[in-house]
């Protein structure tokens, strides 16, 4: 049976048109509401000559338009490529023109950066600006014509958007990652893909409509934006919050709303914990924490107890390419430590050797996904795409090498090791080295740098950059991070900055990141070395002591 993903925004609506689906501030929107609006957003695109399978931009903070703009897209058979609100001019023209974007969605207090990547964005037809800052005068790429609406005129037409005939392998959404090129990659995400995997991750939460679920991850990031996803499949309400900048006045809106549900990051949790017990913030109603993007450290899982006695904690793996992987069933959280747990639902993740043979327990190897979740490419990018979607078991299937170093136990819980690349995730985001390293030799006294993670308390893993200045010439911590602040998105912007001579090099002249970052950093690898004798596992442990 065919399902897409605004079928689950139908479905709330016609079954509970009156609950409230979402909540930013002051402004709450019923399902009803959220099923009229985009309606018209749809029609309206439609109108505009937006057809199935172009791509629209949104570029937002988490607000009530982002939310309506994604479902709108989708409704009018768009794919939608929400843009993480940071973004600075040149990258924001290089995602529009990566995707070939039919069209954009975004704020008009941010047209400084907007207007120019609308100028070298070629495919760009209609722009639609959200607020009452005024709409700027842009011309397309070289004076061609390019429509401008605001958002409410977008959203006041009375129409209904026409059948753009979908199928559930037709792309939904484009998520941009950085990859080890230093160039974002557009991971192809199809209804298929995301309306399984709300479903999967959904159903081993035991998410419920009577649910509310706190999201104030950005809506940029997949694990935030499947927060809409599965609340509109399982008819739950959301509220959005636009960061996690000030935790105590966002736990004290929290509280207002019954909040039953948070999302969250290890670096959000870092941020948390300190304001516990919450004194004058009654969380009693919190009944499950969910986090992802880096394993949480044992002191925080024993913290997050203490603090939410109530609640049931879920520890995830994902990737963007197939959104998750794996989860602790919460039974097993303090057995299975150093775990990410067990595959999701109609998911099948498995360790393969240097042979690509299916590795047998306690074996460190690659970790192979198969199922619905996985992606179906990279847009635009058929080399990359080969690279990881490769041949599996069966006769024309293809199964994501992820490119992570894993290892299984003898009950099938599934340990993280480390990453074949140099890409690591900062505060739940990946960070792909090259692209600061690009931006730190922009500064004309930087001869040589290179970028690593290193282990952080609040980061999961920091960035941390090493920077060569030119003979006779110097560079200081804080040209380094003033330069990058101005140039790359705020999780991109190195926490640590250090100056030297030279940089450590192979024979061959290439960098030596192992020695500019320690392998220890990696959660609980040199236990995991003692208590189970694995011979890759204790090198890896012997390294991180070395360097």
């Amino acid at each position: 049976m065919r399902t897409l993903v605004h079928d689950y925004l139908a479905r709330s609506a016609r079954e509970a048109g009156n609950r409230v689906a979402l909540r930013v501030g002051d402004a709450a929107l019923t399902f009803g509401d959220l099923a009229d609006a985009t309606d018209s957003l749809a029609a309206t695109l439609q109108h505009k000559g937006l057809e199935r399978g172009d791509r629209v931009a949104v570029f937002a903070d988490n607000s009530v338009e982002l939310v309506i703009a994604v479902w709108g897209v989708l409704k009018a058979g768009g794919v939608f490529v929400v843009v993480n609100p940071s973004t600075k001019a040149d990258k924001l023209q290089y995602l529009l023109a990566d995707c070939g974007a039919r069209a954009l969605v975004a704020e008009a207090r941010r047209a400084r950066v907007v207007a120019p990547a609308l100028r070298e964005a070629p495919t760009v037809a209609t722009a639609v600006w959200i607020g009452d800052a005024q709409v700027p005068d842009v011309d397309g790429r070289d004076g061609g014509p390019l429509q401008h609406l605001t958002y409410q005129q977008a959203i006041d037409n009375p129409a209904l958007p026409s059948d753009p005939g979908l199928l559930d392998v037709d792309l939904a959404g484009l998520v941009y990652t950085s990859g080890s090129t230093g160039r974002p990659k557009g991971v192809m995400l199809t209804h298929r893909n995301v309306s399984h995997n709300a479903w999967s991750i959904s159903t081993y939460l035991g998410l419920h409509s009577d649910d509310v679920i706190a999201c104030f991850l950005p809506l940029s990031f997949d694990y935030g934006l499947f927060q809409i996803f599965m609340a509109a499949r399982v008819g739950c309400g959301v509220v959005l919050e636009r960061s996690f900048a000030y935790p105590r006045d966002v736990l004290k809106r929290l509280a207002d709303a019954q909040a039953t549900v948070l999302p969250g990051v290890p670096t959000a949790f870092a941020s948390l914990l300190p304001l516990a017990p919450f004194e004058g913030i009654d969380l009693s109603g919190i009944r499950m924490l969910t986090n992802t993007a880096a394993t949480l450290p044992p002191s925080h899982i024993e913290r997050l107890g203490e603090a939410f006695p109530d609640a049931t904690i879920f520890s995830m793996y994902g990737l963007t390419e197939c959104t998750r992987v794996s989860y602790v069933p919460p039974e097993h959280l303090t057995d299975k430590l150093a775990s990410v747990g067990l595959p999701m639902p109609n998911t099948e993740a498995y360790v393969v050797d240097e042979r690509g043979e299916r590795a047998g327990p306690n074996v460190v190897g690659e970790l192979v996904v198969r199922g619905a979740s996985v992606m179906r490419g990279y847009w635009g990018k058929p080399d990359e795409t080969a690279a990881c979607l490769k041949p599996g078991e069966i006769e024309g299937e293809l199964v994501l090498h992820t490119g992570d170093q894993f290892w299984a136990d003898d009950d099938g819980f599934l340990y993280f090791v480390g990453r074949e690349d140099d890409v690591f995730k900062c505060r739940g985001e990946k960070i792909a080295p090259k692209e600061i390293e690009h931006v730190l030799f922009e500064l004309p006294d930087v001869a040589e740098a290179a970028v690593v993670g290193v282990p952080h308390e609040l980061d999961g893993t920091a960035v941390k950059a090493v920077v060569v200045p030119r003979p006779g010439a110097e560079v200081t911590e804080q040209q380094v991070r003033g330069h990058c602040r101005s140039r790359l998105e705020s999780h991109m912007v190195p926490r640590f900055v250090e100056v030297r001579d030279e940089l450590p090099k192979t024979d061959s002249g290439k960098i030596r990141r192992a020695g500019l970052a320690a392998l220890a950093g990696i959660v609980g690898l040199p236990e995991l070395a003692e208590q189970t004798g694995l011979a890759e596992l204790a090198q890896l442990a012997q390294m991180a002591g070395a360097v």
